[in-house]
């Protein structure tokens, strides 16, 4: 099924991409983290002002990952970095995940460095975090270091930076 790819610009899409930070946090990371840490991030990275605040003044950009009836199924955040694209950001809905979303917004972004000339993409992504880290290997990622940040109440994100190079042929 194809999608389409479609930058966040408005409130109501900005409330759409923090509804869907709720729920897909929720659902995925409970069996890795606390449910208190992942409100807390919520709260601190996904909130409306939160990500209001990214798209305006970090230099963030939002996109929604639509089906063709115009319903989302997931999300993703960039920011490019040092002649690298950041991937802050990139969630498929549960009920969504197998279907090919997840290759089409690689294409997207891969597309969007080679436009921008930027050399690779990459990410952090919880070491626990099996099933993403086997996709992102799948889509020729490969683990360049570890990550332990401290994000302030008590909490650390325990991650991978993950990277891809970008071949401009």
């Amino acid at each position: 099924m194809k999608i389409e790819i479609t930058k966040v610009h408005t409130a109501d899409q900005i409330t759409l991409v923090a509804r869907l930070a709720g729920q897909i946090w929720r659902e995925h990371y409970v069996s890795m983290i606390t449910i208190e840490q992942i409100d807390y991030m919520i709260e601190k990275f996904q909130s409306v002002s939160a990500i209001t605040d990214q798209i305006r003044n970090q230099g963030y950009e939002y996109y929604l990952l639509l089906q063709q009836d115009g319903s989302a199924a997931g999300y993703l955040s960039i920011r490019a970095d040092n002649g690298k694209l950041f991937l802050s950001k990139f969630y498929v809905s549960k009920e969504h995940r197998g279907r090919g979303y997840a290759s089409q917004a690689m294409a997207f972004i891969e597309q969007l460095c080679k436009e921008r000339g930027l050399s690779h993409i990459w990410l952090t992504v919880n070491r626990d975090n099996a099933s993403s880290i086997a996709v992102y290997e799948k889509k020729g990622f490969v683990n360049v270091r570890e990550q332990v940040a401290d994000i302030g109440n008590g909490y650390v994100m325990d991650d991978f930076i993950m990277e891809k190079e970008i071949a401009f042929v």
